[in-house]
C-alpha cells in the first residue's frame, strides 16, 4: 500500500528591509537632496529649520550613512593601520603595546578614522601584511617595534603610504618617529642604582634587534663606565616575564655575588624578582631590581618596582595624529620626529 505525503508549501524567508538612503531622509524632511547632503558632510549655509528637519527624519527613516560608498567616492578608506612587530602572546601580555593601541585609538577616533590592528610574528605575516597595505585598504600605518632588515618598512616607503615610526630604527627608510630617548632613561636609572651602594650590576638586555634595546643596554654600559662588565649582560629577545627568568638565572650563575639588576622592561624584571625570591635572596636587601616602562607589571612586583615611566598612551596618540596630518596635508612626510620625556619613577625595589 503506497502512501501519499503532502509537502506544505515552504515559507519564504522574510524580505530583507529594505536600507533607507538619502532621497527618504529629502522626502520625509520636505527638502532638497542637496540640502541632506551639506548637513551630512557639515557644510554651513542650511538653516536650523531645515537641520532639525533631517534630523528628526533621518531618526524617523532609520537612515545609516554608507561610510563604505563615500569612502569609494574620495577614494580613501577611512582606516589607520597599527602593525606590531611582536610574537602573539608578547602582544597579548605587554601592557605597553595596549596602551600605545589606546592611544592611537582614541586620537583616531576622535578624528572618526577606523583602527586596524596588524600582529607580524612571522615572515610570512610581513609578506601577507605588505600586500593588504598595497590593496588601498588604509589610508596610513603606525608601526610598533620595527627589527633590523623590516620588509614592512621598506613596503611603506616603496608605496609612499603616509607612516609613522614609534621608535627610530636606524638601518630601517627615514620615516617620521615618535620616541623616548631610551640610552638617556636607562643611564639615569642605572647611575641612580649605582649610587645605591651596589658594586657587582648585571642587565638583563632584552629586544636588542631593534633601536630600544640596544639603546637602553648603551645606557647601561654609559652609567658603569669602567666598572661595565661584558659577562654580566644576559641577552633575552623579547621583553617578557620568561625572559627575565631566564636572564637572572643566566647571570646568577655567573656571578653568585650579583647585588644589583637592570631589567630592560618590568615584565623582565617581575621575572627577576621571582627567580631571586626563590634561591633566597632578599629585595632589595641583597639585590636591587630595577626596570623599564612603569607599566602595570611594576605594580604586581613586591616590594614595588622601581622604573623608568614612559607615556605609552601618549605615543600612540601622537604617531596617530602625524599621520593624520600627513593625509590631511597630501604628504607622505620627511623623516623627522618627536621625542617624549621620561621620568625615574623610585620605589621599595632598589
Amino acid at each position: 500500500m503506497s502512501r501519499v505525503i503532502t509537502l506544505a508549501p515552504m515559507t519564504p524567508p522574510p524580505a530583507r528591509p529594505k536600507r533607507a538612503t538619502i532621497f527618504d531622509v529629502a522626502a520625509e524632511a520636505g527638502v532638497s537632496r542637496g540640502t541632506v547632503s551639506r548637513v551630512l558632510n557639515g557644510e554651513p549655509y542650511v538653516s536650523e529649520t531645515a537641520r532639525q528637519a533631517i534630523e528628526a527624519a533621518i531618526a524617523k527613516v532609520g537612515y545609516v550613512r554608507n561610510t563604505a560608498a563615500r569612502n569609494l567616492a574620495r577614494q580613501a578608506s577611512g582606516a589607520i593601520a597599527l602593525i606590531v612587530h611582536e610574537p602573539n602572546s608578547v602582544f597579548v601580555d605587554d601592557p605597553n603595546i595596549g596602551n600605545i593601541l589606546l592611544g592611537t585609538n582614541g586620537a583616531l577616533s576622535a578624528a572618526d578614522y577606523q583602527l586596524v590592528t596588524l600582529v607580524i610574528e612571522t615572515e610570512r605575516d610581513s609578506e601577507r601584511v605588505s600586500g593588504y597595505l598595497g590593496g588601498g585598504f588604509v589610508d596610513g600605518a603606525i608601526i610598533v617595534s620595527a627589527r633590523e632588515g623590516d620588509p614592512i618598512s621598506r613596503a611603506i616607503a616603496d608605496l609612499r603610504l603616509p607612516a609613522v615610526m614609534i621608535g627610530r630604527p636606524d638601518n630601517q627608510p627615514r620615516l617620521p618617529w615618535v620616541g623616548i630617548d631610551n640610552r638617556g632613561a636607562a643611564r639615569e636609572i642605572a647611575e641612580r642604582l649605582a649610587t645605591t651602594g651596589r658594586r657587582r650590576i648585571g642587565m638583563i638586555a632584552a629586544g636588542l634587534d631593534r633601536d630600544s634595546g640596544r639603546d637602553r643596554l648603551a645606557g647601561f654600559q654609559d652609567a658603569l663606565g669602567d666598572a661595565f662588565d661584558a659577562s654580566l649582560v644576559s641577552r633575552q629577545p623579547f621583553y617578557t616575564f620568561d625572559a627575565g627568568v631566564a636572564g637572572m638565572t643566566e647571570l646568577l650563575e655567573r656571578e653568585p655575588e650579583l647585588d644589583g639588576v637592570f631589567a630592560a622592561s618590568d615584565a623582565v624584571a617581575a621575572g627577576a624578582i621571582d627567580v631571586l625570591r626563590a634561591r633566597g635572596r632578599r629585595v632589595p636587601d641583597d639585590v636591587g631590581v630595577v626596570g623599564f616602562d612603569d607599566s602595570a607589571w611594576a605594580l604586581r612586583c613586591q616590594p614595588l618596582l622601581s622604573t623608568v615611566r614612559q607615556p605609552a598612551a601618549l605615543l600612540g596618540a601622537r604617531a596617530a595624529e602625524l599621520v593624520l596630518a600627513q593625509i590631511a596635508f597630501g604628504e607622505t612626510g620627511d623623516e623627522g620626529g618627536v621625542m617624549l620625556e621620561t621620568e625615574v619613577v623610585w620605589r621599595a625595589s632598589a
